[in-house]
């Protein structure tokens, strides 16, 4: 049975004590709940409402059904792009004045933009809800229409030189470009990274990212999440005052694949880099978010890297010293994860050394399952970061839109929670035989660039 710390176990005693309300039951053996109240307005746009008057801060997280999954051909990027043209400023909140504002009263905001989904999010001091909420009601209902070519061409550069700066000149960053193309077929809507190409960032046209806000950014593609300190009946009032003039058309259809995702055999690559040491990922395709063996995968990924006594931690970097650093992660995706298992060598170390060694601790969690002590230091090992991150409240704002994008149910915790607690050393095994195929998976390695690996092995230079 997992024991939570001291500093935890608080946390679970408030959330476990919260009432429900109607729309999320309860049960006397749920020890995490996030209550809510959801509503939705006549143009179909869904509110979620957590109240917590604990302290005086609120939350608004707004969360859009679009990512690059929905991006067509020869226009990737533009779900990104799009994140960053909302801080483009509208004829009632020019630009720069949305951060200055909110800043002025205490408050900061941000946004992210994923292959699923994109999400903004505001917090402030509760006295500044009015403000964010006529904000966010402002640039979502207006700022389409107000877009222009000199907007359009500063982020594009902006988005441009995230890339450069972010990806293409970060040390073994450029696999996160290349490792979509290997896993995903081409027409397949995560074949592309989520930041997009060059060539299709400069071919935008203002009629092609206006055209992009009127299909997405629509009522009913939009969730919106208040939490905090809030006066309950106010606060859907003025929701009601500032969103509902919003446009309501045809919900859109999300972009599904041409083909599934599928690997017949082993796939390899090598990309030469500005980096020291050489690196190897491999990857394979797995059970989607929250579909069975989402959660086993999580629970393997610990098992696997997670501390000093892990398995493949322990193997290679202690015992056999072969590598730098270890990791394993499940990348959870709402139409096809990924699980990775990503090596740095150690000077010296062919990467052929690294792949033995990775195949053999692979093959003994296929072949036998984890013993109880590491299932369960897994298991609580997650189940500590899934409680901790609750007592911020941006965070239990952001997992309510997260819950509710995914299957409709803002306060499916619980759930989500019982499925690390379902898993078992045989159920954890079974999805590693399933997903861990040596011949089906996506081999990249990174290596040093020739004039690199030559000034790293010539003693002559100083």
């Amino acid at each position: 049975m997992w024991r939570a710390s001291w500093f935890v176990l608080p946390l679970l005693i408030l959330l476990s004590a919260l009432p429900a309300t109607a729309q999320s039951p309860s049960s006397e053996k749920n020890l995490v709940q996030l209550p809510y109240t959801l509503h939705t307005l006549t143009n179909g746009m869904n509110v979620i409402f957590h109240q917590d008057r604990s302290q005086p801060l609120v939350v608004v997280n707004i969360n859009m059904q679009v990512g690059s999954r929905d991006e067509v051909q020869g226009r990737t990027g533009f779900a990104h792009l799009f994140e960053h043209l909302m801080f483009m400023g509208t004829s009632r909140v020019p630009m720069t004045k949305f951060d200055q504002w909110m800043e002025r009263e205490g408050g900061w905001n941000n946004a992210w933009t994923s292959n699923d989904r994109t999400d903004y999010y505001d917090v402030a001091p509760s006295h500044a809800l009015p403000l964010l909420l006529w904000m966010e009601a402002d640039r979502m209902t207006t700022l389409g229409a107000q877009l222009d070519l000199p907007k359009l061409n500063t982020q594009r550069e902006v988005v441009r030189n995230e890339r450069r700066q972010q990806v293409e000149n970060q040390p073994y960053a450029k696999a996160r470009l290349r490792l979509p193309e290997l896993l995903y077929p081409k027409g397949h809507p995560y074949h592309h990274p989520v930041i997009g190409s060059h060539e299709d960032l400069e071919a935008a046209t203002v009629g092609d990212v206006r055209a992009f806000f009127e299909q997405h950014y629509i009522p009913t593609n939009a969730s919106l999440v208040v939490a905090g300190d809030f006066d309950l009946e106010a606060t859907k009032d003025r929701i009601e005052k500032f969103f509902g003039s919003w446009k309501a058309p045809s919900p859109t259809a999300r972009k599904t694949p041409a083909q599934p995702a599928k690997l017949t055999s082993v796939v390899r690559d090598t990309l030469e880099d500005n980096v020291t040491l050489p690196k190897v990922i491999m990857a394979w395709l797995s059970p989607k978010h929250f579909a069975p063996g989402d959660a086993e995968l999580d629970l393997l990924a610990a098992i696997a890297s997670s501390g000093k006594t892990s398995r493949l931690y322990k193997s290679l970097v202690y015992d056999k010293k072969l590598a730098q650093s270890v990791v394993a992660y499940q990348g959870s995706q709402s139409l096809r994860s990924y699980f990775t298992v990503q090596v740095v060598a150690r000077p010296g170390i062919e990467l052929s050394q690294i792949e033995a060694a990775v195949d053999e601790e692979l093959a003994r969690l296929r072949d036998e399952p984890a013993d109880q002590d590491e299932l369960a230091r897994a298991r609580t090992t997650y189940e500590m970061g899934f409680v901790s991150q609750l007592q911020s409240l941006e965070q239990r704002a952001s997992t309510l839109n997260m819950y509710f994008a995914h299957n409709g149910n803002p306060g499916w915790a619980t759930q989500d929670l019982q499925r690390y607690r379902d898993a078992t050393a045989k159920t954890v095994q079974d999805y590693a035989k399933r997903v861990l195929d040596p011949n089906r998976r996506v081999i990249l390695h990174i290596v040093p660039k020739a004039a690199e690996a030559k000034a790293s092995t010539d003693k002559s230079r100083p």
